[in-house]
């Protein structure tokens, strides 16, 4: 039993996420509640997510207080949030502040420290829970976030307080992956968000793909146009299975020569692949190597289990045991 927790709460653009963590840095909770997204939608706007978060927010506290109750109620020692997309100078999204007066609300109760990290940083600490890596916190190592919101190449570095910051070193100049795979998707008839159907429908395509070309130059990309080619191919055909491998395909050549583009600029650096779209087990397969590590797809997807983790960390620093 741990004789503390710490409690991470996340609230992204789609899904309310509130995750505990005990003292020796084991999840005890991975909970997510998406927001609504109408049939058809593509999307939400910001001024759409802040009441869903607030509901969701309150409906969580039952299963909060349940695992609290299990773990034996040790102290809450501190709060984690992400309050910012990015560690990035004017990085912001309305829907942030929905977790951050939530999480100031509860440390002010509890008399604990909250503290505040970008959604970005808890995607790649997640993944280094998930993939059994956690160590490479402390050394220098790069990173792809990718998701509907983001498809972003990074260089971390460990970093004091912030555990490890995160330099952006490449990306895409346009759309991100996650959002062509869902408006390809909803294109198609799918709901979003469209992730989890695709890979099923490009997992039973068996037959030949249309070739495309990608576009990358060293570490960034273009992706716009694949929306495009997509939708063309699926006028014509009207083969939801083949659509969906040529997305997923195009994506993975795409990333593949990214890292590439990494390879040549960090050398053999250990590469961790962290956000929604990498929960795609297509994805990983192309490019599975030695020295990449995966999250596993309740990891990968939006979740506070990283801000969890992090605010352990920087509390435990805090004490000099870390």
């Amino acid at each position: 039993m741990s004789d503390r927790l710490f409690v991470g709460i996340d609230t992204s653009n789609y899904t309310t996420s509130v995750a505990v963590a005990d003292g020796e840095g084991k999840i005890l909770q991975n909970g997510k509640t998406p927001l609504p997204v109408a049939e058809g939608d593509r999307g939400l706007r910001q001024r759409d997510a802040v009441f869903p978060h607030g509901k969701n927010l309150i409906g969580a506290a039952p299963a909060l207080r349940a695992v609290l109750d299990g773990a034996g109620r040790p102290p809450i020692a501190a709060v984690g949030v992400s309050d910012v997309p990015r560690d990035a100078e004017g990085s912001y999204m309305p829907c942030f502040l929905s977790g951050r007066a939530a999480a100031e609300t509860a440390g002010a109760l509890l008399g604990v420290p909250v503290f505040p990290f970008s959604h970005q940083a808890g995607h790649v600490m997640a993944a280094l829970y998930s993939a059994c890596v956690p160590s490479l916190a402390e050394r220098e190592f790069a990173a792809f976030h990718v998701s509907g919101g983001t498809t972003d190449v990074l260089l971390v570095r460990p970093d004091g307080e912030r555990i490890f910051a995160v330099e952006k070193i490449g990306g895409a100049r346009d759309v991100h992956a996650g959002q062509i795979v869902d408006r390809c998707g909803v294109y198609m008839g799918l709901r979003f968000p469209a992730g989890p159907e695709m890979e099923r429908l490009a997992a039973s395509f068996a037959g030949e793909l249309p070739r495309a070309a990608v576009s990358v130059d060293g570490t960034e990309c273009n992706l716009s146009g694949l929306e495009n080619l997509t939708n063309k191919l699926y006028d014509r055909t009207g083969d939801k299975a083949q659509c969906a491998a040529f997305v997923l395909d195009f994506i993975g050549r795409t990333l593949a020569a990214m890292r590439d583009g990494v390879r040549r600029r960090c050398g053999a650096l250990p590469i961790v692949y962290a956000g929604g779209v990498m929960s795609c087990r297509l994805l990983a397969a192309v490019l599975a190597e030695e020295n990449a590590y995966f999250a596993d797809a309740p990891y990968s997807s939006d979740n506070a289990v990283g801000t969890a983790l992090l605010a352990r960390r920087r509390f435990l620093a805090q004490e000099g045991r870390v």
